[in-house]
């Protein structure tokens, strides 16, 4: 039993953590499952996007767990390179949607902050309890609050431990829709289905740009866009997709 769910919708790759009567926080086992799944989806041309998610309505996921950490030791859910679940670390060019169904506290928020789209539940809350047993959000929590939150609503989260609601997230900006728990996995889908209707070398460029820019100063952001411009502005699904608005027709891209 590895504690996750693997299933494949068209071009979607949906992983489900499926440990709930553990709040699906994540043992040895399914971190190092979720890892090689993301690698699978990252490698495999037919998956252009990936949804996170978990098993019931309790829980996305509690973090680390804690009854193997206290019998082996804490970190066992950390992979090399990749961080926790092989997701808070890892570097990937396809879109990454939670679909977040419950609580998503300590390891299980770092996931859904490394996702590009946060989906969640009305009842979901978010939080890094990682002080309340000695440790701190060091596999990404802290670093993604601290850029995404005011300084007044990240630390009190980071040094108290305590959550917030998924629609207190949503009006900061960091949770991307609120839904009622039946539909959260339908309008996840019907978002990531709609993304996948566009073309798949826009997509991962558009991603990469995003991520850089962040990171780069505003000329030189603009300058690193200006690198994109010949093959984007000439490759195929540029020609398809003028074509397809001049005719009036759905485009068809197959990059």
């Amino acid at each position: 039993m590895t504690g996750l769910v693997i299933e494949r919708r068209g071009g979607i790759a949906i992983l489900t953590i499926d440990r709930p009567h553990a709040a699906n926080a994540l043992d040895a086992a399914a971190s190092h499952a979720l890892d090689a799944a993301m690698t699978e989806a990252e490698t495999d041309d037919g998956i252009g996007a990936v949804i996170v998610t978990a098993t019931g309505d309790r829980a996305f996921c509690a973090g680390m767990d804690m009854k193997e950490a206290a019998k082996t030791g804490a970190g066992q859910g950390l992979v090399a390179d990749r961080g926790f679940g092989g997701i808070t670390a890892r570097r990937r060019t396809k879109p990454l949607i939670a679909a977040v169904n419950g609580a998503a506290i300590a390891g299980g928020m770092e996931i859904a902050l490394a996702c590009d789209f946060i989906f969640a539940a009305d009842h979901a809350t978010f939080g890094l309890s990682e002080v309340k047993r000695g440790l701190f959000a060091f596999a990404g929590g802290i670093q993604r609050l601290a850029r995404e939150l005011p300084r007044a609503t990240a630390l009190p989260m980071i040094l108290t431990g305590e959550p917030l609601g998924a629609a207190r997230l949503h009006a900061l900006g960091l949770v991307t829709e609120v839904t009622g728990a039946d539909r959260l996995m339908p309008r996840t889908l019907e978002v990531t289905e709609s993304m996948l209707r566009h073309s798949p070398a826009a997509i991962r460029h558009a991603l990469a740009l995003f991520d850089a820019s962040r990171d780069m100063g505003h000329d030189l952001a603009l300058h690193f866009g200006a690198h994109f411009d010949r093959a984007t502005l000439q490759s195929a699904d540029s020609a398809e997709g003028v074509a397809a608005f001049a005719q009036g027709r759905a485009a068809n891209f197959n990059s």
